[in-house]
């Protein structure tokens, strides 16, 4: 789509084996559907290595993107000093209380500890990319451990619109109890908890997505 910005633009999508018309789908949109193992980790490197241009945009597939943000990219990138890397802000498709619960904590970890959610989708340059090696191909928290090393190398900026995700997961899973869950993931990951670990604990009984 156009962003308003005089940019070569890819559409990549990746595809781990789904088998709902995914990939019949975002082909008939114009996508380049690229096939990938299992894994979020690696089909986010899928997606980049097909991808042709000098930003990547990393989105997760239940993550929409509106026109606010159309408009903070072409912004963000129409100037000399666009940003090595950047993240927009959380929103979640939840009714009015869990949703602002849930924004207004997300925002308080960003501030506190620099840490997006992967949700926030995740705009870099390639070289800054490939200097840190892409995602790492960890079964989980490749978002926070990305994050950590781009921030060692430049700042990460945050646009000024939200990107919305889906409250599917929060509404399966229940808000608190996933909520919580999560939390419980980053402190057991920065205390120094394996990925593996982390992941079998997660959901002993499915394989990662």
């Amino acid at each position: 789509r156009q962003l308003g910005v005089r940019v070569p633009l890819d559409l990549v999508v990746v595809d781990g084996g789904s088998s709902d018309g995914t990939r019949t789908t975002a082909a008939a949109a114009g996508a380049h559907v690229v096939a990938a193992p299992r894994g979020r980790a690696r089909q986010l490197n899928a997606g980049a290595h097909a991808a042709h241009g000098e930003w990547l945009l990393f989105l997760h597939a239940d993550c929409r993107v509106t026109p606010a943000c159309q408009a903070a990219l072409a912004a963000a990138l129409g100037h000399d000093d666009a940003p090595e890397a950047a993240v927009f802000r959380f929103a979640v498709d939840l009714p009015p209380g869990w949703k602002q619960l849930l924004e207004w904590g997300q925002a308080l970890r960003q501030a506190a500890f620099g840490l997006p959610y992967g949700d926030q989708g995740l705009l870099v340059r390639r070289r800054v990319f490939e200097r840190v090696g892409g995602y790492p191909e960890i079964p989980i928290m490749e978002d926070v451990a990305i994050i950590r090393h781009l921030a060692r190398l430049v700042e990460i900026k945050t646009l000024p619109a939200a990107l919305s995700t889906s409250g599917r997961r929060y509404r399966t899973g229940g808000v608190l109890r996933t909520a919580l869950r999560h939390t419980m993931l980053l402190l057991l990951y920065g205390a120094g908890v394996s990925p593996e670990r982390l992941a079998a604990w997660r959901d002993p009984h499915a394989q990662s997505l």
